[in-house]
């Protein structure tokens, strides 16, 4: 099993870290449709809808993120991208942690999958069109968090943090994730070129204790993000969201801590420029 986890991690990184840098914003933009619309399949597994409604929601989304870039282009789109993210951030911030310490998922349905996904599609799309780099160190900040997580909960974990929905994660790992994203983050900030990316930014405004804590709290974000589809699955009783990627499950199994940072990561770049 980790054997076929570790070889598909390789493989996307292959396919995906190439796109990030290489592939033009209406390349990028038609993938990111497409991974997105099979994470609305997969939400729509976990929330009880049939193969054909999930199949519709699908097409419905990539008709809808086509509609978007029809109605704004490739390039940002301040009012309606900072309008659409600050919906998702309250919602993640707010009614999520809710909804986690309630042990349930409670209502939303296709309108919430929508309205989230949207908002992560569309700020993976402006963070790309600042240049691969933005989108890269963005994406890390999740990446850093959960290995972090993983082994300093491997190696130091005692109390669990949320048994019923995910019992693999505990405090100490939470912890050792934030504090990884902080300390890396900073670090990172240092580094030439990276001066225009978030870590730079928020060291340039807020200085290193200020800029720690904004990434610590990005990694928590993350956390939420994951438990929330954990939870999701705990419902469905299922694993894993699909099949699609050997030893990991499907698309939303990879970007579930994707989903609440993103549109955070652009707002909040919109508030330090």
């Amino acid at each position: 099993m980790l054997r076929t986890r570790v070889l598909t991690a390789l493989v996307l990184l292959a396919l995906f870290a190439p796109a990030i840098f290489v592939l033009p914003p209406v390349a990028w933009a038609a993938l990111t449709i497409a991974a997105v619309a099979v994470g609305v399949h997969e939400w729509g597994g976990l929330i009880g809808r049939t193969p054909r409604a999930r199949l519709g929601a699908a097409l419905a989304f990539a008709i809808l993120g086509l509609g978007w870039l029809a109605a704004f282009g490739l390039a940002p789109a301040p009012l309606a991208s900072t309008i659409l993210a600050a919906a998702a951030a309250i919602w993640w911030v707010v009614v999520a942690p809710l909804r986690l310490a309630g042990n349930k998922i409670g209502a939303g349905g296709w309108p919430v999958a929508f309205i989230l996904l949207l908002a992560c599609w569309n700020s993976l799309l402006e963070l790309r069109f600042q240049g691969g780099l933005a989108l890269f160190v963005a994406m890390a900040i999740v990446w850093v968090a959960d290995i972090g997580a993983y082994f300093v909960g491997r190696a130091f974990g005692r109390r669990k943090l949320a048994p019923s929905i995910s019992p693999g994660k505990s405090w100490e790992g939470a912890v050792g994730g934030a504090l990884a994203v902080a300390v890396l983050g900073v670090l990172a900030a240092q580094l030439p070129g990276l001066e225009t990316t978030l870590p730079g930014m928020l060291v340039s405004r807020l200085g290193v204790p200020g800029a720690g804590v904004v990434l610590a709290a990005l990694a928590v974000l993350s956390v939420v993000g994951d438990l929330h589809e954990s939870l999701l699955k705990r419902t469905a009783g299922v694993k894993d969201s699909g099949r699609l990627l050997p030893g990991h499950g499907g698309v939303l199994d990879r970007v579930d801590a994707l989903i609440p940072t993103m549109p955070v990561v652009i707002l909040l770049e919109a508030l330090l420029r």
